[in-house]
């Protein structure tokens, strides 16, 4: 039959690349040096984890598991799934804490994991195809499902606590370069959930199970390998800020009220606003704390106290009204020679944030300004 013959293809296809994938996120080199380790261990993890799904995809493929037994099939795919979340989830909160993968959540994961496929499996092939069957095999679904929100939500939660981390410490958008992490656990989870269901529907409709993984797991690829590029930029910007906040906690404690240096870091930091000290690219709240002679934190506190706003963004606002008095006071002036004199590191970069906030280009603004 037609569906048949798809159902073959698209797993020929999807098993090849997952191989490929696997194989090559365990055997291929970096850089060697030891900021990179975590990379590569982490790499590693969702090698195994491609693997996994691989031979799962084996099973299907060779021997046709799914023709011969139908509950075979779905408890091998359950047991599969609730492997492939552990480690797919503990690969990618590595890249953001360096301390997560340990022995003892290992083992913890490890034992629920084992847990969970014997129960699928007594449930699925010793019960009596009866109410007390639906109603295990629908409690073992929610615990998957379960399981897989919470290490999604823990890893959204981590990825947003390093994008503040940057956007407070940083006056670039170095959150852009974790961003796929983001995209790619939405995508997991709305992959996940749908392969769930996709494992309980009828044989002529099964090859979409297989057919929708295969742009899942290019885009893994891809995006892995082009944050081998940036990861080392990344992670030496955590462990220096991982650094920093341990020491000035312990010299200041954590900011509960509002000190009474503000009016001093006021002052300071008027004047440093009226001698454009903002448009140094690549600034940090460390260079601007420096620059003023006070304490990281009391300015850190101050600038959301006052603005409402991460540093980041205060520094993009300043930097945006100072573009925006180049353009109009001097049209001779090209916008990538106006974005460079503004602080910004790029000339798309400085496009886009100009287009977010005033709803044009930066070209066009001035021809309307004109």
């Amino acid at each position: 039959m037609d569906y048949l013959i798809i159902y073959k293809y698209s797993l020929c296809v999807a098993l090849t690349l997952m191989s490929f994938f696997g194989i090559y996120f365990l055997t291929a080199p970096t850089p060697e040096k030891p900021v990179f380790d975590n990379y590569l261990r982490s790499r590693h993890i969702i090698g195994i984890a491609i693997l996994v799904l691989a031979a799962n995809y084996s099973v299907h493929f060779f021997y046709g598991i799914r023709f011969v037994s139908v509950k075979a099939a779905i408890s091998m795919n359950l047991s599969t799934y609730f492997l492939s979340y552990f480690l797919f989830s503990s690969a990618l909160i590595a890249l953001l804490d360096r301390f997560y993968w340990t022995v003892r959540r290992f083992v913890a994961h490890m034992a629920r994991w084992i847990l969970f496929t014997v129960l699928s499996g007594i449930i699925l092939l010793v019960f009596p195809e009866n109410n007390t069957q639906k109603i295990g095999l629908l409690i073992m679904a929610s615990w998957l499902f379960i399981y897989g929100m919470t290490l999604a939500y823990r890893l959204i939660k981590r990825y947003h606590k390093a994008v503040r981390l940057f956007d407070d410490t940083y006056s670039d958008h170095i959150g852009a370069y974790i961003h796929w992490m983001s995209i790619f656990t939405y995508w997991a989870v709305i992959y996940g959930i749908s392969c769930g269901l996709l494992t309980f529907l009828p044989d002529k409709y099964i090859y979409l199970w297989v057919i929708s993984s295969i742009p899942f797991y290019i885009y893994l690829f891809c995006s892995y390998m082009n944050y081998q590029l940036f990861y080392e930029q990344v992670e030496n910007m955590l462990e220096t800020e991982r650094n920093a906040e341990q020491i000035e906690s312990e010299e200041s404690g954590q900011v509960a009220v509002i000190p009474s240096c503000y009016a001093e870091i006021e002052k300071k930091l008027s004047a440093w606003i009226d001698s454009k000290g903002y448009v140094s690219p690549g600034l940090t709240i460390r260079e601007l704390s420096d620059a003023l002679h006070t304490n990281r934190t009391y300015l850190s506190a101050y600038i959301k106290a006052t603005y409402n706003v991460s540093f980041r963004h205060w520094i993009t606002g300043l930097r945006l009204e100072y573009a925006k008095q180049l353009l109009i006071l001097h049209p001779e002036l090209t916008i990538a020679g106006i974005s460079e004199m503004s602080g910004f590191l790029s000339q798309s970069y400085f496009t886009k944030i100009f287009k977010e906030q005033e709803g044009y280009s930066p070209d066009r603004w001035r021809r309307t300004q004109a």
